[in-house]
């Protein structure tokens, strides 16, 4: 059996993480799932608050969404999650199983992030908060698979610029396929790294 990877679009709030995400869904066919969906409502209620998040509140909830990662990947199933994965330390939980799991990270200009978060009426993460999130971020590491994909363009740019960078850290041309042929091509994406 073929090897199915996980994409987790990962960023500070306000990145676009869940619209791009969706964007992919729709283009790749892979099993989608929104990390905030996991939080439990102590979490919730803590960011409704103002409250930044603590580890503690974090390990949890990064444990469920790596057990749905697994349970998809056992059933052969390729993946996107949005996730702000914003330590090394989180996006380790997130990679504990077989199948590879590749960061995207949405990046790009404070001030627009800050307008998006501000303009939201629909979320739990106020804006205040953003700072915070800022603080804990910790960038991509050279063991880790992924890359940094800038937020200036259209969620249509932000991901196809995903797509690209996904065929060129797996090697492969295509990453439109079905998913049994997408899980091939990607079987051996755990040997890639950034350089």
């Amino acid at each position: 059996m073929n090897e199915p990877i996980h994409v987790v679009v990962m960023g500070v709030s306000g990145s676009g993480k869940t619209t791009v995400a969706a964007i992919l869904q729709d283009r790749l066919g892979w099993e989608f799932a929104e990390a905030d969906e996991f939080h439990p409502q102590s979490n919730v209620d803590k960011m409704h608050r103002g409250i930044p998040l603590t580890d503690e509140d974090r390990w949890p909830w990064l444990n469920t969404i790596r057990d749905w990662m697994t349970d998809q990947e056992k059933k052969g199933k390729s993946t996107i999650v949005t996730c702000s994965a914003l330590k090394y330390s989180y996006r380790e939980v997130l990679r504990r199983g077989t199948a590879p799991v590749i960061f995207m990270h949405l990046d790009g200009d404070r001030e627009l992030l800050a307008g998006r978060l501000a303009a939201r009426t629909d979320h739990f993460m106020p804006a205040s908060l953003l700072d915070s999130q800022y603080a804990t971020l910790e960038e991509l590491r050279p063991d880790e698979l992924g890359a940094v994909v800038d937020i200036a363009g259209s969620p249509a740019e932000i991901a196809s610029a995903i797509e690209d960078k996904l065929a060129r850290i797996t090697g492969t041309g295509d990453v439109h396929a079905d998913d049994s042929a997408s899980a091939k091509a990607f079987a051996d994406v755990g040997v890639y790294g950034l350089g």
